[in-house]
């Protein structure tokens, strides 16, 4: 449906430009059109200028208020990576004001031409309907990556697993994350699939080492073993930043045939619970071959209760 055009010089309001040019002895067209010509073109200039400035400082001061909530938050959270969601949010939100304020602007415009903005309303209307119904999945995309973002579930850098797929997020956008999995292969993932992930790296992270030995050997003496390795890395300038607590040593996980499986905690820096892993199991090996300790594979056979065999059978008589 066409927008409506209507003659701004025979049907605008009379002002005081247009009773001055009927004093001065011109006619009613003439009036009109000179107020037209003459204030016309100062209320669409003081609307696109006040539209810039209420643009401008309205965006400023949403970025702000966003910074202001980012200070208000506890201290463990005022790092770079606040920063920049803090940043990314504020300029998402100015964005959106911006866009409103243009819109107002443009509609404003209109009318002061002339324009009959109710048919023009009633087919945006129709066409926003139209294009809300085919972009639903971009508009969910968009509002999912305004929620991670400020909810803070995942950031560059983190390591997450998103249904079967796991990896390093590289980039994160309001619509698509990029995650690069361990075979380096990309991964483009829509804000709007995501509806439960796994994040390995929030605030700190945890290496589970499973060392597993044969039943011959001394428990005790194991167990000291292991800790005292879990305690000299924790004291090595090279690792002590990356043990948040002392070890945990927390004793036989399993029992199988081929061995006992001894399980050790560590409390560890977001994202470095591998290399933590990684180191303690060389320092552990290199400690049991010089120590001695046997490995899994003497197969021994544990039982409980008694064994049934049975009813004896009655002595037989040879003295006949």
């Amino acid at each position: 449906m066409d927008p409506v055009i209507t003659n701004p010089i025979t049907t605008g309001e009379r002002g005081y430009v247009y009773e001055l040019l009927r004093q001065v002895g011109l006619s009613d067209f003439q009036a009109r059109t000179g107020q037209f010509a003459l204030v016309g073109p100062f209320r669409i200039l003081a609307i696109v200028v006040g539209a810039v400035l209420l643009a401008r400082w309205g965006g400023s001061l949403l970025r702000r208020s966003v910074a202001a909530l980012r200070m208000r938050a506890p201290m463990r959270t005022r790092s770079a990576r606040m920063e920049q969601r803090a940043r990314t949010i504020g300029e998402a939100v100015a964005n959106a004001w911006r866009a409103a304020v243009a819109v107002v602007a443009v509609m404003m415009i209109l009318s002061e031409l002339g324009v009959n903005l109710l048919p023009l309303l009633a087919g945006a209307s129709i066409a926003g309907i139209a294009i809300g119904l085919g972009a639903q999945s971009l508009i969910r995309d968009y509002l999912s990556g305004l929620f991670i973002l400020a909810e803070d579930q995942f950031g560059v850098g983190d390591v997450i697993t998103v249904g079967a797929v796991s990896g390093s997020v590289e980039d994160l956008s309001l619509r698509v994350t990029r995650l690069r999995s361990a075979d380096g292969t990309v991964w483009f993932l829509p804000n709007g699939d995501i509806r439960a992930l796994g994040n390995q790296s929030m605030e700190w992270s945890r290496a589970v080492v499973d060392v597993t030995i044969g039943y011959d050997n001394d428990m005790a003496a194991v167990l000291r073993i292991l800790t005292d390795e879990a305690e000299n890395m924790r004291t090595d300038d090279a690792f002590s930043a990356d043990f948040l607590e002392p070890a945990e040593v927390q004793g036989v996980q399993s029992m199988a045939a081929d061995g006992v499986t001894i399980r050790i905690m560590v409390k560890t820096a977001p994202r470095r619970q591998w290399a933590v892993a990684r180191e303690l199991r060389t320092r552990i090996t290199d400690r049991m071959q010089r120590d001695g300790v046997k490995g899994a594979g003497r197969t021994v056979v544990v039982s409980s209760g008694t064994l049934d065999l049975g009813t004896p059978p009655p002595p037989i008589d040879v003295s006949d």
